[in-house]
C-alpha cells in the first residue's frame, strides 16, 4: 500500500514537472503595429497564484504554466484599453496567442466626468475642468500640471499642500492651505472642486483621500472658472465610480502622533452596470511637532452614477467633511536688528496657544451632474453644487511687541490677543451648457455656449468676542500711548511698569502653553455683518482643429453684485468685464505639439472673498467693492509632448503674467486704502512625469519666476519682489520596483527632493508690517514599499525630510512663520482586493 501511494506520487510530480514545460508566448502592440514595451501580463486561475510579466522591447512575453486548467489573461497599459483573454490547458503544450493589439483608451471622451478614471500611474492626459469638456493636455493650449492618486499614495500626501508641491512654480506661503504660483499668491479664500468655486477659509489643509487627481491650472483662467487667482487655480478632482470592482483600505500610523486610516470601495450595483457606486472614508487623528497643535478630522464621501446608455449619463456625490484643530498661526520671532530678524531666536515649535484653543469646522457638499446627448453631434450637460460651511475658533495669537510704561520695548514678552469666532456659509453653483460637435477625419469643431452661476452667503448670525492691546483706565481697550500712560491702567512686574495687556503677556522665558481662563479676559463683542456676493456668467467657446493646427476660443460676459450688511442695512456694488481667451496649438509631430495662449483675468474685490491679507480685517466693517476690480493678463507659449505609447508626458512654458489693482492699506482705515498699479511675473517652467522604465516611475519640475513691483503709490516698492515668491523651485520623485524574476521582487524604493529658493514672506512689502527673508531649502523625502506576491497588501514606510534639515515653508510677517516639520516617519499598510 505504501508502495502504491509513493509510485502515485512519483507519477503525479513526473506530470508536474513535465507540465512545466508549457509556455503561452505572444506580442504586444498598438494599433499602428508598434510593438509595446512593459505592457504587463497577468494570468489567474482557481488553482494556480497569479503571475505577472512584461513585455520586452519588441512587445513580446513569454509564460510558463506548470499545471493543467482553465485560466484568465488580462493585458494591460498605461493609456491603453485593457483586453482579457481565456483559455483551457489539458496538456503540456505550447500556445501563441500571437499579436495582441491594444487600442488607446478613450476615457477622456466622456463629456463630462461621470466615471471614474482608469490609468493608474503619475499621468492624467486629458482635463475637463480647464475648458468645460475633456480635451486632452497635449491638446490643450495651457499649461496644466496633474497630481495623480497615484502619486498621492505613493508620496503619503494625506493632505493637499503635500500633493501640489511636486508641481513646477507651486510654492506653499505658510502652515495654510495658501499657495504663491508663478511667483503671485493667491488671493481667494475659497476652493475649486469638479471645477466649481466653494467658499472656506485657507486656514486647514484638506485631506485627499477622496480625489482622483490635484490640476494646477496656470494663469489667469476667469474665463472658466469666474473670479480666478492670476498665477493658477489648484481643481480638486473627486474620485468618480468605476464600473469594475474595486476596493482598497489603509490604516497609518507615524510620528507626532499621527493615526490614520482611509477606505475607498467601487464598483457596479446591477449586472448591466448602469448604476454604479463609490465610497470613501477617511479618518485623522493627529497632533504636530508644533507645540499645543493637533489637526483631527473625519471624512466621508459617497458617489452614485448612473449610465443607462451611451447618451444619458447622472453622478451624484456628497462629500462630509468634520474637522477639529487649532488654527496655527505659525512660529513668531522677534528683536529686529535694523530691520533684520533672527529666525532661530525662537524655536520652531513654538506656539503661543494654549490647549483650550480650538479650530472646528464642519462642510457638506453636495454635487450632482447630468449629461445628455440628442444626437451624435449635439448634446447637454448640467452641473450643480451646494455647500454648507460653518466654523467655530477661539484662538490667543501674538498681537505685537510688549512695552513698559514709557513705551520701551519688553523683549522676553510678547503682546497678546485672543478671538473667538463664529461663521455660517452658504453657497450654491449651478454650470449648464450645450455643445454642438462636427468631426471627420480632417476636420473638427466643438462649439460650447452656456452659463455659469455662484452664490456665496455668509449668514446672519457670524460675529466674534474680542480682547486685545492694552486695557484704559475706562475699562476699554487701545493701542499704548506713552504720551498719555495715566489713560491706562497699570502694574509692576519684576521691578518693571507696565500697561495692564487686555490678555496676559507671552513670556519667551518661560513659555505656557496650557489652559487658560479667558472668562477673565475684558472681551469686546463685535458683529460680522451678513453679506452676499453673486456672480453670473455668459460665455461661448469654439474648439476647431483642421489637420494640424487646433485653436482654442472664449468669450465670457461677467457681472458680480456684492452686498454688504445683507438684509439689514443694506450696500450694494456692481461690476461687470468681458473675458477673452485666445489659443493655439500645432501638432509638430505625432508626439510633440507646440501652443501659444492669451488669458485675461478678472476678480472684483468682494466682501466675501479676502483680496489682499493686509485689507482683511477692515472687511468685517465694510465691501471693498467700491475699488477698481482686480485684473490679470497672461501671455504664454510653451511646446507639450507624448512619448513611449503617452508613457510619459512632458511640458515646457514660458509665461509673462501682469497685475493691476492690488488692494492694500492701513488694516482699520477704510479711507487710506489704495490699489497698487501694477505686479509683473515673467519666467519658465517644465515638468515630466511618467515610466522612465516599465518599473521605474518619475515625476521632476523645475520653474523660475521674475516676480516684482511695476507700478505703486509708493516709489520705493517699485522693483522689490512680491511676498512669498522665490525665484527657483525644483522637485524630483521617483519610484523603482525590483522586477518579478529579481530576487528582490515584491520590494520598492522611492526618493525624492525639492528645492526652494530664498523668499519674502507673504506681507512683503505693505504699508505697516516688516518683512521677513527666509532662507532657500532643500529637503529630501524617501520610502520603501514592500508588495507580497499575490496578496494585495503593500507596506509603505515614508522617511521625510531624511536628514532633519531646518528650514521654513513660508509666512506672512515676522510672527506668523510656517517652519517645516522636522524628520518624521509614516508607516502605511494599504490592503487592495
Amino acid at each position: 500500500m505504501k508502495v502504491s501511494k509513493f509510485v502515485l506520487a512519483l507519477l503525479f510530480f513526473a506530470t508536474q514537472l513535465s507540465f512545466s514545460q508549457s509556455k503561452i508566448t505572444g506580442k504586444v502592440l498598438d494599433t499602428d503595429s508598434n510593438p509595446i514595451f512593459g505592457a504587463n501580463i497577468i494570468i489567474t486561475s482557481e488553482s494556480q497564484e497569479q503571475k505577472g510579466v512584461s513585455s520586452t522591447e519588441n512587445g513580446s512575453f513569454i509564460i510558463e504554466i506548470n499545471s493543467p486548467g482553465s485560466y484568465s489573461i488580462k493585458v494591460t497599459y498605461v493609456g491603453f484599453n485593457t483586453i482579457t483573454k481565456s483559455l483551457t490547458i489539458t496538456n503540456s503544450e505550447n500556445i501563441d496567442l500571437g499579436n495582441i493589439v491594444l487600442k488607446e483608451s478613450e476615457e477622456y471622451l466622456q463629456t463630462v466626468e461621470i466615471l471614474g478614471r482608469k490609468r493608474n500611474d503619475y499621468n492624467s492626459d486629458y482635463s475637463f475642468s480647464a475648458s468645460k469638456i475633456a480635451i486632452k493636455n497635449k491638446e490643450l493650449p495651457q499649461a496644466v500640471s496633474t497630481v495623480t492618486k497615484e502619486l498621492i499614495d505613493d508620496r503619503q500626501a494625506f493632505q493637499l499642500p503635500d500633493a501640489v508641491k511636486t508641481v513646477s512654480n507651486v510654492a506653499l506661503t505658510g502652515l495654510y492651505n495658501h499657495y504663491n504660483i508663478r511667483g503671485i499668491t493667491q488671493a481667494d479664500d475659497g476652493q475649486v472642486l469638479n471645477g466649481m468655486r466653494t467658499r472656506q477659509y485657507y486656514f486647514l489643509q484638506p485631506i485627499t483621500s477622496h480625489l482622483e487627481r490635484v490640476e494646477v491650472i496656470k494663469g489667469p483662467s476667469s474665463v472658466t472658472f469666474s473670479s480666478a487667482d492670476p498665477g493658477g487655480t489648484v481643481n480638486m478632482v473627486t474620485k468618480k465610480p468605476l464600473a469594475e470592482k474595486r476596493s482598497s483600505v489603509s490604516l497609518a500610523a507615524g510620528s507626532f502622533g499621527t493615526l490614520r486610516a482611509t477606505a475607498d470601495f467601487t464598483g457596479p450595483l446591477n449586472e448591466e452596470k448602469t448604476l454604479l457606486y463609490r465610497f470613501n472614508a477617511a479618518f485623522q487623528e493627529a497632533d504636530s511637532f508644533r507645540d499645543v497643535v493637533n489637526n483631527n478630522a473625519i471624512l466621508v464621501s459617497p458617489s452614485l452614477s448612473y449610465v443607462p446608455n451611451e447618451t444619458t449619463s447622472l453622478n451624484v456625490e456628497m462629500i462630509y467633511n468634520d474637522a477639529e484643530g487649532n488654527l496655527d498661526r505659525g512660529q513668531p520671532i522677534f528683536g529686529a536688528i535694523n530691520g533684520e530678524f533672527d529666525l532661530n531666536s525662537t524655536p520652531i515649535t513654538m506656539n503661543v496657544g494654549a490647549s483650550n484653543d480650538h479650530y472646528k469646522t464642519k462642510e457638506l457638499i453636495l454635487m450632482a451632474n447630468f449629461s445628455k446627448k440628442f444626437s451624435d453631434n449635439f448634446g447637454f450637460n448640467a452641473q450643480y453644487m451646494k455647500q454648507t460651511w460653518d466654523e467655530d475658533l477661539a484662538e490667543h495669537r501674538v498681537d505685537g511687541t510688549a512695552v513698559d510704561i514709557a513705551g520701551n520695548v519688553i523683549p522676553t514678552l510678547a503682546r497678546m490677543r485672543y478671538d473667538r469666532r463664529q461663521q455660517f456659509w452658504e453657497t450654491d453653483n449651478f454650470s449648464a451648457y450645450f455643445n454642438y460637435e462636427i468631426k471627420n477625419d480632417k476636420f473638427s469643431n466643438n462649439l460650447l455656449f452656456g452659463y455659469d452661476g455662484t452664490r456665496w452667503e455668509r449668514q446672519i448670525g457670524a460675529g466674534f468676542l474680542r480682547a486685545r492691546r492694552y486695557l484704559t483706565v475706562s475699562g476699554g481697550q487701545a493701542n499704548f500711548d506713552p504720551a498719555n500712560p495715566g489713560n491706562f491702567q497699570q502694574m509692576v512686574v519684576d521691578g518693571v511698569t507696565m500697561p495692564v495687556p487686555a490678555v496676559p503677556h507671552f513670556n519667551l522665558e518661560d513659555p505656557f502653553n496650557g489652559a487658560r481662563n479667558t472668562n477673565a479676559y475684558n472681551l469686546s463683542e463685535l458683529s460680522i455683518p451678513a453679506n452676499l456676493n453673486t456672480s453670473n456668467g455668459i460665455y461661448i467657446q469654439n474648439q476647431f482643429k483642421i489637420g494640424k493646427f487646433s485653436a482654442l476660443v472664449n468669450l465670457r460676459y461677467e457681472w458680480f453684485s456684492d452686498i454688504f450688511d445683507y438684509k439689514g442695512n443694506e450696500e450694494e456694488f456692481k461690476t461687470s468685464a468681458f473675458v477673452p481667451r485666445l489659443g493655439l496649438t500645432y501638432e509638430v509631430t505625432k508626439d510633440i505639439s507646440a501652443y501659444a495662449t492669451y488669458l485675461e483675468g478678472f476678480q472684483p474685490h468682494t466682501n466675501t472673498v479676502s483680496l489682499s491679507p493686509t485689507a482683511e480685517g477692515f472687511f468685517w466693517a465694510a465691501s471693498p467693492g467700491r475699488f477698481d476690480p482686480l485684473e490679470s493678463t497672461l501671455i504664454e507659449v510653451g511646446a507639450k509632448g507624448e512619448f513611449l505609447n503617452g508613457k510619459i508626458f512632458a511640458n515646457l512654458a514660458i509665461f509673462n503674467i501682469t497685475q493691476k489693482n492690488i488692494l492694500l492699506g492701513d488694516t482699520y482705515d477704510l479711507d487710506n486704502l489704495t490699489t497698487r498699479g501694477e505686479q509683473r511675473s515673467r519666467g519658465f517652467e517644465t515638468d515630466i512625469s511618467g515610466y522612465i522604465l516599465p518599473n521605474l516611475q518619475l515625476t521632476a519640475s523645475y520653474g523660475y519666476n521674475d516676480a516684482t513691483i511695476q507700478e505703486d503709490a509708493i516709489t520705493e516698492f517699485i522693483g522689490e519682489r512680491i511676498g512669498g515668491a522665490p525665484k527657483h523651485n525644483a522637485n524630483i520623485w521617483g519610484r523603482y520596483d525590483f522586477k518579478s524574476d529579481s530576487k528582490l521582487k515584491g520590494i520598492g524604493f522611492g526618493l525624492g527632493a525639492q528645492y526652494v529658493d530664498e523668499r519674502f514672506t507673504w506681507y512683503n512689502p505693505t504699508y505697516s508690517t516688516a518683512r521677513v527673508l527666509l532662507p532657500d531649502y532643500t529637503v529630501f523625502d524617501a520610502a520603501v514599499y514592500y508588495k507580497p506576491n499575490n496578496t494585495g497588501i503593500q507596506l509603505t514606510l515614508k522617511l521625510n525630510n531624511v536628514f532633519d534639515t531646518t528650514y521654513w515653508l513660508g509666512g506672512l510677517n515676522p510672527s506668523r512663520l510656517g517652519p517645516g516639520a522636522p524628520r518624521n516617519v509614516l508607516l502605511n499598510a494599504t490592503y487592495k482586493f
